[in-house]
């Protein structure tokens, strides 16, 4: 059934494959039930219900990914967006909860809209090949970094931004003993290497006194607290028309940068360089963002984390109901899966990285109107510490760089709007 179903044979995978790539992709991204609780409650929000509403959240818009899609990304309430939520939007800009979590359902509301009328899949496909391709790079290199600070191997520095941790002890050191384990796994071939090394990973660090697991099993809390909570008065204000706008923006390309970037690096794009079920993708991710909203919870999107997945094999949505029926178990397993610590997950993370970035060699390094914008998406998107942003630039400089050297045929219409839209985007946001 599941062979007939999702096409297996036909996209060169397994149920094995299948299996170990969505355990992996959840074992990267399972981080989401201890950090969006932990980041959402400083709104006010409860953090034993937001730890369920977390997990119900992102088991919904994966199931659509998986059973309507049929591909292989798995989504939860997004990172960035849900700090915008909390420390933007309520604390900074002195707004309720519920004022928040409204706006997010408005987002929710007008994605499903947007995508029905194909405006997101018109968006995906009036960016160039070039920049298509230095979406991957550029999102390899954001999760390598991610991976670096999830293990406390790359940390703040007030004067240079970074600075190299302490690798001789605690996380750091764990990250790397993790790196060399999982790295030789690669290099042997050990199918489901990604997976093995944060088995073997967490499993260390529990001597080190780095994984501590509190208990196996917990009834998941209550959602009461949250659930459908809405604050409609404001819905006709200008703070609530910005708010909207922002969800709107980040989630857009952040969801398009991930779905380009992962299906990118899957050879799964086709012959013209467009997604396949783009249409489905989007609206997996525009309906769970109003689930999501509804549950009590921020935007949810496709996650990057996906990305380690498609690496493990993943190719078709078998892997996304893996990752959401992982996500079902972690309700009532929170103390096992919440104990995996992030310098466990991050060699999966960095070496994923390394993997995504073999798409530009298919870029034409002679052409610098083409691989200029492309550099600046794939540096922005590490440094800018968003997916968004990587897309933003590389767009626009694009734009710009073509315009003024007299390439307008490869400029087109959809290209011209984008930039607009961007450049509006920088001024009055």
């Amino acid at each position: 059934m599941l062979e007939k179903f999702f096409k297996l044979k036909e996209n060169g995978t397994t149920p094995r494959t299948e299996i170990i790539a969505g355990i992996t992709t959840f074992l990267t991204m399972a981080y989401i039930l201890a950090v969006n609780p932990n980041i959402l409650s400083a709104a006010g929000m409860d953090p034993n219900a937001l730890f369920t509403t977390t997990a119900i959240a992102a088991i919904i818009g994966t199931l659509v990914m998986a059973l309507w899609a049929k591909l292989p990304f798995a989504l939860a309430p997004g990172m960035g967006l849900n700090a915008f939520f909390a420390f933007s939007v309520v604390l900074g800009m002195g707004h309720t909860w519920q004022f928040a979590l409204t706006a997010v359902l408005i987002e929710g509301v007008i994605f499903i809209l947007l995508t029905a009328f194909n405006v997101r899949e018109a968006i995906a496909n009036a960016i160039p090949k070039s920049v298509k391709t230095a979406i991957s790079a550029g999102i390899g290199l954001f999760i390598a970094f991610i991976g670096l600070q999830n293990a406390g191997i790359i940390v703040n520095h007030d004067a240079t931004l970074v600075s190299l941790g302490n690798i001789t002890s605690g996380t750091a050191l764990l990250g790397l003993i993790g790196l060399i384990i999982t790295s030789v796994l690669v290099v042997k071939k050990v199918k489901g290497d990604l997976l093995i090394g944060i088995i073997l990973t967490a499993l260390i660090g529990i001597p080190l006194g780095i994984t501590q697991i509190n208990g196996f099993i917990s009834a998941p809390p209550s959602i009461e607290p949250i659930f459908f909570q809405f604050e409609f008065s404001e819905i006709f204000t200008f703070d609530m028309l910005i708010v909207v706008f922002t969800f709107l923006f980040v989630d857009i390309f952040d969801t398009l940068g991930t779905l380009v970037g992962v299906s990118t690096k899957a050879g799964m794009l086709d012959k013209d360089g467009k997604i396949p079920n783009a249409k489905k993708a989007f609206m997996a991710d525009a309906i769970g963002t109003t689930a999501g909203a509804m549950l009590g919870t921020s935007t949810v999107t496709t996650y990057v984390e996906s990305a380690a997945g498609v690496s493990e094999g993943g190719r078709t949505g078998m892997t996304a109901l893996i990752t959401a029926l992982c996500f079902a178990v972690a309700l009532f397993f929170s103390p096992i899966f919440l104990a995996i610590p992030g310098a466990a997950t991050a060699p999966a993370l960095i070496l994923v990285g390394l993997y995504m970035l073999g798409p530009i060699k298919e870029l034409e390094f002679t052409d610098f109107s083409e691989t200029i914008p492309a550099f600046i998406c794939i540096i922005a998107m590490p440094l800018a510490y968003s997916i968004a942003e990587g897309i933003t630039l590389g767009v626009l400089s694009y734009v710009v760089i073509n315009l003024i050297a007299g390439n307008f045929k490869k400029l087109s219409i959809g290209m011209y709007v984008l930039a607009v839209l961007f450049i509006l985007k920088y001024i009055f946001i």
